[in-house]
């Protein structure tokens, strides 16, 4: 005996499928209209109807270069593909939709739409260029790194954003580098580390090397605003108009801090303290010392570059002291190195759990697992006469874990001390040369 059921006639009474990793992850940070395109076109897609971009923005209240910016931001994202078809000035295309699960995680599903075109038929300047999967051994490895550094396992939306980053042009070194940055600033949250690796993404900065450099000059510039608008009595954050002051004085005019401070106690005697007025001070002192032949500054102080580059030198010395501890201990205790490879998979395992959906059923087996690992690992070591903390980093200061800004931004409270060592480390350097 067969069984027929009769097809749906009309198409507006048919289904679609929306992948719940586009509504979770996708959908949220998108723009309406896009929102609206991408779902709209969806629907023939998933029944291979034709449309066009003019007769989609008039059923959808848009302008068709709305609806061209749309597949261009889905493009971007990676959502979807444009298969470009002959080879005239103005070709048209058809889009293409990426399987999103298999895009985030590397697993192929059953079900797979045509081909719009032959591959001859594509026009290699005019597609999207490939995109990043977790399939990439370079990308699983960075995100291994990311959790050992971040020390927790990322979720589904910390995997997706990362991919994003690497999609948009940023290296696995650049992120990694990235991650560091905030965890020497006590920022461990995954959107404090979105706005850096955009905010370096934005400009321009594609080598590990140019962001060193782009942090070089924004931390000492960062410190400098916060300290003399502290001096002048300010709550706020600085003006473009003011930084612009801020950095004269200090990049042209050639004055130290401690000038500049000095120049804003002069506005102690006016009812209204303010950015000019220490500009005029400062311009008058300049003056004075062209005219006297002397210099701006009563004393030669260290550089803020310098003091950040002792920092480095300290972090870095922390970090190779422990990992010889850890290798002492590997040598001497095999098996730490065996739980430490375990974890290690085992935080992997936690991730790829959440991305599919298993952290209910895997995650308490995975973290108990993990648990027990620990306590072993404690065990073994105290046995043995290590202390637990043994194979960790040890900076000299707890507070800013060597970098010179407490989690609220300021500076901390080692400065001085650090200072005072930089002053007879730079004359060491000096001496090596």
């Amino acid at each position: 005996m067969n069984y027929i059921k009769e097809p749906t006639k009309d198409f507006y009474l048919l289904d679609s499928r929306i992948e719940n990793i586009f509504i979770n992850e996708y959908m949220p940070t998108a723009p309406g209209e896009y929102v609206k395109v991408f779902i709209y076109g969806c629907m023939y897609a998933e029944h291979n109807l034709p449309m066009d971009n003019a007769t989609m923005a008039k059923q959808l209240s848009l302008e068709e270069k709305q609806v061209q910016e749309a597949w261009d931001y889905w493009e971007k994202m990676g959502a979807v593909k444009r298969r470009y078809i002959g080879h005239t000035e103005n070709m048209e295309y058809a889009i293409e939709y990426i399987n999103l699960k298999e895009l985030l995680y590397g697993k192929n599903v059953p079900e797979k739409r045509e081909k719009v075109v032959d591959e001859e038929e594509i026009r290699p300047e005019k597609m999207s260029e490939e995109t990043v999967s977790l399939r990439d051994s370079s990308v699983k490895d960075m995100f291994k790194e990311m959790e050992r550094i971040l020390g927790r396992t990322l979720d589904s939306g910390d995997i997706s954003k990362a991919l994003s980053w690497l999609n948009a042009g940023a290296s696995s070194e650049m992120i990694l580098r990235g991650v560091k940055y905030c965890i020497e600033r006590n920022k461990t949250s995954f959107s404090y580390l979105n706005k850096i690796i955009t905010e370096w993404i934005r400009a321009g900065l594609n080598t590990v090397e140019q962001v060193e450099e782009h942090l070089e000059e924004m931390d000492e510039k960062y410190y400098r605003y916060r300290r003399i608008l502290k001096a002048l009595g300010f709550t706020r954050n600085a003006t473009e108009k003011e930084k612009e002051l801020m950095d004269n004085w200090f990049d042209h005019m050639g004055f130290s801090m401690d000038k500049v401070l000095e120049a804003c106690t002069k506005t102690a005697g006016i009812s209204n303290p303010n950015f000019n007025y220490v500009n005029s001070v400062l311009e008058n002192w300049k003056k004075d010392a062209e005219s006297r032949n002397s210099n701006l500054n009563k004393t030669p102080v260290i550089s803020q570059a310098d003091i950040n580059r002792y920092y480095d030198y300290l972090r870095e010395k922390a970090e190779e002291e422990a990992d010889i501890r850890k290798a002492e201990v590997y040598k001497a205790l095999p098996k730490i190195k065996e739980i430490d490879d375990q974890v290690a998979q085992l935080s992997y395992d936690l991730s790829v759990a959440l991305i599919k959906g298993n952290a209910e059923q895997e995650g308490k087996k995975i973290g108990s697992r993990m648990e027990e690992l620990v306590e072993e690992r404690a065990i073994l070591l105290t046995e043995n006469n290590y202390e637990m903390d043994y194979t960790d980093i040890k900076y000299k200061c707890d507070k800013c874990n060597d970098t010179g800004i407490t989690e609220l931004g300021e500076r901390c409270s080692c400065i001085k001390q650090r200072t005072e060592e930089a002053e007879i480390w730079v004359k060491k350097e000096l001496l090596k040369r």
